[in-house]
């Protein structure tokens, strides 16, 4: 089976993880002011916030486009109305064909609620059940001790430390070490991951099966 497209939507019983629409503009950027301070350590990109609104937007439609394009998946995650941005994932083309990188961050308002280790593992469940990956790599800072347990919780395999492999924090600093983790698809079955149960939907939002 070749490797197919992420599902645009994805529900758990309480969070709702899909593509970004134009409208979810003013939720992320809410969800990313309110949380520079917690991010600027881990993601490259919170040095060059707070966007405007505008520019927010245009972000939005950049990730659609992507998504559309079969380019790079990124994901907002909601609560269940929709009503307030909780976070965002991705999968991300960053190694080997028939593989995907799952990234994440959590909003400041919602640390310690189990948020991404509950998206990471059903993207992960995503990944190797419904788009036909071989396998699923996470790329985490050895100082991000938060990030480090998720996947080490999940039953990934930590497969080493590459050197200067994440982008710099800043103009004048050196690429950042990475910790690799990885789960191979005949890793899924018994692994933490399967503790987590979705509902996945297509473009068209008709479900997407297993």
């Amino acid at each position: 089976m070749g490797v197919r497209t992420p599902p645009y939507r994805i529900e758990t019983e309480r969070l709702v993880i899909r593509c970004y629409e134009p409208e979810d503009a003013p939720l992320l950027k809410n969800a990313v002011d309110a949380s520079l301070q917690h991010l600027l350590p881990w993601m490259p990109w919170a040095r060059f916030e707070p966007q405007s609104l505008d520019e927010k937007l245009e972000l939005c439609r950049s990730f659609r486009g992507q998504f559309d394009l079969d380019q790079n998946y990124v994901y907002g995650i909601f609560t269940p109305d929709e009503t307030e941005q909780l976070g965002g994932s991705g999968f991300h083309k960053r190694s080997n064909e028939g593989s995907l990188e799952i990234g994440y961050w959590v909003a400041s308002g919602a640390i310690g609620r189990g948020i991404a280790t509950e998206v990471t593992a059903v993207q992960t469940r995503i990944g190797l059940e419904l788009c036909g990956l071989d396998r699923i790599d996470i790329q985490v800072e050895p100082r991000n001790v938060r990030s480090l347990a998720i996947p080490r919780k999940l039953g990934f395999t930590e497969e080493g430390t590459l050197r200067r492999r994440l982008p710099p924090g800043g103009d004048d600093e050196p690429h950042r070490d990475a910790v690799v983790f990885s789960m191979l698809r005949e890793e899924l079955e018994g692994s933490p991951c399967m503790r987590y149960e979705y509902a996945a939907y297509d473009v068209l939002g008709e479900p997407v099966s297993r």
